[in-house]
């Protein structure tokens, strides 16, 4: 069952008001994790992506293992299941994000954390969509929404900071600066409002940090679509609000190749397949982006 303070999200510690600050002085091009690395002869550095047997994580476990020039991947899940899922190889962990000692071995070494776990609501049975109405969901005990996208998260940036992780690339959702979004009604668990304080715990961890608030997530292929960034849900009140799943795992690599992207927050979307000019400048993008949170 929720505890107390699931029902109460505002019980603790208030959150800040997002604020739109310069997220750089101007300044010669600030050179990414990755850059960086490659040019003072280095090895790749080490990327872990938790939640890497979910549908966006599997992407980007993916993506990090086939650039092996750029990039050396880990993944963490949370059942030998999903570990047999992604492959089974041995840079997979397997650890419970919500018990800090379980996820150490698989962030010990790392140079940069991407993180993709999230709290996933289950429909109620017994829904008959001919009957009309509306589904109504739940989340299992000890996967609410406070648990994984607060102190799961929570524990990862602990986690992180604690070794000297170099940068950290969190994925969130849309819809976070409005208590009454329709999110935070499923299992009245207020997920959205337990995500906006994990990002708000990032953003003043002191680590290089960059946050993508993506729109709704499509299963189409990726590398196709102009890319849209944005802040304070602006992207809601239009019409393309949506984004696919393999463009926002892209975008989560790039955000370590280049620095313009560091110390950052935005919203993420992407004009409809054939309209715009497919996005493949990503130091442009994340160029327009000047709020840190």
């Amino acid at each position: 069952m929720p505890t107390a303070a699931a029902t109460m999200p505002f019980a603790g510690p208030r959150l800040r008001p997002p604020c739109n600050l310069t997220a750089s002085r101007p300044g010669p091009r600030r050179a990414g994790l990755a850059v960086v690395s490659a040019a003072a002869g280095g090895s790749p550095p080490t990327v872990l992506v938790t939640g890497a047997g979910g549908r966006t994580g599997q992407i980007v476990y993916k993506k990090l293992k086939e650039r092996v020039d750029q990039f050396v991947g880990r993944g963490l899940v949370r059942t030998e299941e999903s570990k047999a899922k992604i492959g089974g190889a041995a840079d997979v962990f397997v650890g419970d994000i919500r018990d800090p000692a379980s996820i150490a071995p698989a962030i010990d070494g790392i140079d940069a954390l991407i993180i993709l776990t999230s709290a996933v609501p289950k429909m109620k049975p017994g829904f008959d969509p001919s009957k009309g109405g509306r589904p109504e969901f739940y989340f299992e005990d000890g996967s609410y929404p406070e648990q994984v996208d607060w102190i799961g998260q929570k524990n990862q940036i602990d986690a992180a900071k604690s070794i000297g992780v170099k940068q950290v690339v969190l994925v969130g959702s849309m819809g976070g600066t409005d208590v009454n979004h329709p999110l935070n009604k499923l299992g009245n668990a207020n997920i959205l409002v337990w995500k906006r304080k994990a990002e708000q715990y990032l953003a003043d961890s002191g680590l290089p940090y960059t946050i993508i608030r993506a729109g709704g997530l499509q299963d189409k292929d990726g590398g196709v679509r102009e890319l849209l960034v944005g802040k304070d849900d602006e992207i809601l009140k239009t019409e393309t609000k949506t984004i696919a799943r393999a463009d926002v795992a892209e975008v989560c690599l790039q955000a370590l190749l280049f620095g313009e992207a560091r110390f950052k927050a935005f919203d993420l979307a992407s004009k409809p397949e054939g309209e715009g000019v497919p996005t493949t400048d990503f130091r442009a993008l994340f160029s327009q982006v000047n709020s840190r949170f």
